[in-house]
């Protein structure tokens, strides 16, 4: 097993929750304003209390996913659910932080990545005095398990940061985020792990990858640096296992990386895209009408980015959503109904045209 120093061994939040404490105001309930939320009916809860994130279907909808900071864990587990939100359970070996959980195609295995090889501790939280940044920590493995949690296997591994790893629609590919060649790119590999193939190459951030539901586009998050002082500080930061995400914009490219295109211009911090079931309409969450930067809404709009709309009104927070493939249902992270601001909860809604 590898190690990690003493000074490393604090409780910390995995990636995707950590945006959630740092960015967010204190919750705002859905009785103190008004819902415009025309395009989601019957919207149920599925979890209750916690730091709850990521919630994926299943490829045959009857089960979801998700990660989890709640009682015992001081960081992210690893939990599935069945979609109405009863059976919920552990499936993480529940050491070290763990983040973005997967099913594969026949629903008997699951991925996601964990530090729980570099030790059982909660990995660390970013210097504070570095201002907003995330840990794009090197413990960061990519692991297999049965469903259960069982039989648990190293995916895909090098000496740097391996995460964010979702599969592909047609069941054919797995696409994650690493920085095994020096920089935070993209990459495409079998579901064995076999044929690792590098699909981005400019320097900066590029993660957060879905797959189109015909597996032939990508739809990710990423901020390139040009300027030569941002440069700098990216490398610098990169080299400590930092980011600092506070721009990000949504990008597709071919699932071979040609033809990239950028389809958001904001300046703000865009992410957590994800393709609707007709490949022409991409979902994503974003403070691009919040100055400040602190309420994040999902916004629909067209793969060209054009014909932009808010979707979610209600609470600070809205963000990871998740089409069914028939485009009926949306699995969405809300702070709405929150009891305190660290409180992040999983819901369900049917989707309305």
């Amino acid at each position: 097993m590898r190690q990690i120093t003493a000074k490393t061994r604090f409780l910390s939040m995995s990636l995707c929750p950590f945006l959630l404490s740092l960015f967010v105001l204190p919750s705002v309930s859905s009785q103190d304003q008004p819902s415009a939320e025309r395009h989601l009916t019957n919207v149920r809860q599925l979890t209750f209390g916690g730091t709850n994130a990521e919630a994926y279907f299943s490829f045959d909808e009857e089960r979801l996913i998700f990660q989890s900071t709640r009682p015992p864990y001081h960081c992210d587990q690893i939990f599935v659910m069945n979609v109405d939100g009863s059976g919920q359970r552990l499936v993480s070996n529940g050491t070290g932080t763990t983040t973005c959980g997967y099913f594969f195609p026949d629903g008997r295995r699951i991925l996601y990545a964990s530090t729980h090889g570099f030790g059982d501790d909660c990995f660390a939280r970013p210097d504070k005095s570095k201002g907003y940044v995330w840990g794009v920590w090197n413990a960061y493995d990519i692991y297999s398990a049965n469903a259960d949690g069982s039989d648990l296997r190293v995916l895909t591994a090098s000496d740097r940061y391996d995460a964010e790893a979702t599969i592909s629609p047609v069941g054919d590919k797995i696409v994650f985020t690493s920085a095994r060649d020096g920089d935070l790119d993209l990459y495409t590999m079998n579901l064995d792990g076999s044929d690792v193939r590098r699909i981005t190459n400019e320097l900066g951030y590029d993660g957060g990858a879905f797959f189109s539901w015909d597996g032939r586009r990508i739809v990710y998050r990423a901020y390139h640096h040009t300027d030569s002082a941002e440069v700098a500080e990216y490398k610098a930061l990169l080299a400590e296992q930092l980011v600092r995400p506070t721009r990000m914009e949504i990008f597709v490219c071919d699932a071979d990386g040609n033809n990239k295109r950028q389809i958001t211009h904001t300046g703000s911090a865009n992410f957590a895209p994800f393709f609707h079931p007709d490949n022409r309409r991409i979902i994503y969450s974003s403070n691009r009408e919040d100055p400040k930067g602190r309420t994040f809404h999902l916004y629909l709009s067209n793969d060209d980015g054009t014909e932009v709309k808010q979707i979610t009104f209600e609470g600070s927070f809205n963000a990871f959503p998740m089409f069914s493939r028939d485009g009926k249902k949306l699995v969405f992270v809300s702070d709405r109904n929150a009891k305190g601001r660290y409180e992040f909860n999983i819901f369900i809604a049917d989707w309305v045209e």
